[in-house]
């Protein structure tokens, strides 16, 4: 399913990627935020350009191109978030970008991929194997796969953020709580923040990478998993080369309701004045939910604002 990874991500990796992010793009807030009477921070990563953090991963893993490998351009699988952030380093590098999403993405997110200039390939979720067209893709026409989890680069680039976690904070944060898909931006905070315990936060019935932790091996999320807005956090399997670096170093995984999510994004509007997609408040629902031990070194990712207005008027006036 997954390519070999070329080389495994790594601490100084991080670092490379976090100075050529700060060439380019201010940090994202770090704000105090209190919940049970605990006063801790979240991180702001939803004011990015593309309303994610996924802008970290692509412009490492773009920038590092040679001359010959922008040339034949790069293909990347995202339902949305990582899809942008390829499209808008493509789109500043001059690489051309074909993004395999799920027909069933959010309508915004592939209007905005589009909207950056990338070509938008649509895939069948479930039935089809985003990876597999992905490959296809490369093999016929030689671009570069840009996997959004399963790619050293990306995962050092997702890791910049807790680069400038330490700098905001003054010192190393305690935990770092974070939304959970493939595991590129928990393995990257792992490496960037090594004195940290990282808590993954996936929704119900998609809790591949905690099913993996607990058992010491990769396993897939369960048979029939049900639906759910968190689409950025859609993935059915953790790749080896990010099961490598949490295995035996983050905590065990934690799931997130349907409900607890609406609440962290009802939350966030309220009380922080941000809007959070589903996906991107799943580690912020952790929190509210009483499911993590807060202190006043605590940091929650909030991941991604890129959420359909209708949906999130929805979210806002809905009793429950």
């Amino acid at each position: 399913m997954f390519q070999e990874s070329p080389r495994a991500p790594t601490n100084a990796g991080v670092h490379r990627a976090a100075a050529k992010i700060a060439a380019i793009l201010p940090p994202t807030p770090l704000l105090p935020v209190e919940i049970g009477g605990v006063k801790c921070w979240v991180k702001a990563e939803s004011l990015q350009p593309i309303g994610a953090f996924k802008i970290r991963g692509a412009w490492h893993r773009l920038n590092d191109l040679t001359a010959e490998e922008r040339a034949r351009g790069v293909v990347g699988v995202s339902s949305g978030n990582h899809a942008q952030g390829v499209a808008w380093a493509a789109r500043k590098l001059g690489i051309a970008a074909t993004i395999v999403m799920p027909r069933d993405a959010p309508q915004m997110k592939l209007e905005a991929t589009r909207a950056l200039g990338a070509e938008v390939v649509l895939y069948e979720r479930p039935g089809e194997d985003r990876d597999a067209v992905a490959n296809r893709l490369c093999a016929e026409t030689g671009a570069v796969l840009v996997h959004a989890y399963a790619d050293p680069w990306v995962i050092e680039g997702q890791g910049s953020a807790g680069i400038e976690i330490a700098a905001q904070l003054g010192r190393h944060p305690s935990t770092i709580v974070a939304c959970c898909g493939g595991g590129g931006l928990s393995a990257g905070l792992a490496l960037a923040c090594p004195a940290a315990r990282i808590v993954p936060v996936e929704p119900e019935g998609w809790d591949d990478m905690a099913r993996s932790l607990a058992a010491g091996e990769i396993l897939p999320v369960g048979p029939n998993p049900p639906p759910t807005a968190c689409d950025a956090l859609q993935t059915p399997v953790t790749a080896p080369v990010n099961f490598a670096v949490l295995h035996g170093r983050a905590e065990p995984g934690i799931a997130v309701s349907e409900f607890e999510v609406r609440q962290a994004q009802r939350f966030a509007f309220a009380r922080l004045k941000l809007v959070l997609e589903p996906g991107g408040a799943a580690a912020l629902a952790a929190c509210l939910a009483g499911k993590v031990a807060l202190d006043a070194d605590t940091i929650i990712m909030l991941t991604g604002g890129n959420v359909d207005p209708a949906a999130f008027a929805q979210v806002l006036t809905s009793p429950n």
